[in-house]
């Protein structure tokens, strides 16, 4: 995998540069540190996929190429089968599979993220925009703004993602859910 992460740096780099975008500018649009960013690119440290798709936003370009150097050329439909989406492992408290990155123009990235138990609390994360998550496995305890909701199968929630967040498995038991990043 951390082949795959430098390959995906390698790529925002070379976009970033044939943009006229420097690390700074990016940095300061994604709300991380300079030195965080320049680890993204050179594959240093794993990008979340919600990094992955505002940098894909900023530079014009869909998450799909970001992820697997083939421009998304789908712009009436797209058909992914069950298990055959890209997956993306950014972090390693989630596993993310990618539904629509051969759909050109998306206005929003949907994705089924797998978590598996574990013994500490995870890690905050948080990206512009909104996200919907539709739990379809299992139970997840979900952190927000200093808030703790339970979440079950069938259970949803929508969020201002601009606002740390995090997911945790409950019982023992890996979770599942769709998820889409707008």
């Amino acid at each position: 995998m951390k082949e795959k992460t430098k390959e995906i740096g390698a790529r925002i780099k070379e976009l970033r540069e044939l943009s006229n975008i420097t690390i700074e500018e990016m940095a300061d649009h994604l709300g991380v540190p300079k030195e965080t960013y320049e680890k993204y690119e050179t594959g240093e440290e794993d990008i979340p996929a919600s990094i992955l798709f505002e940098v894909a936003h900023k530079l014009g370009v869909d998450m799909g190429l970001l992820l697997t150097g083939e421009e998304a050329r789908m712009h009436i439909f797209t058909v992914t089968r069950k298990g055959k989406g890209v997956k993306v492992e950014r972090r390693k408290q989630y596993k993310y599979e990618s539904l629509a990155e051969k759909f050109i123009h998306k206005k929003a990235e949907p994705f089924i993220v797998t978590v598996e138990p574990r013994e500490d609390k995870p890690e905050m994360n948080s990206h512009p925009g909104q996200e919907f998550n539709y739990i379809l496995e299992g139970s997840i305890r979900f952190y927000i703004h200093d808030n703790e909701i339970i979440l079950n199968e069938g259970d949803s929630i929508f969020f201002d993602s601009s606002y740390p967040h995090a997911m945790e498995a409950l019982h023992g038991k890996r979770a599942r859910f769709l998820a889409i990043i707008m």
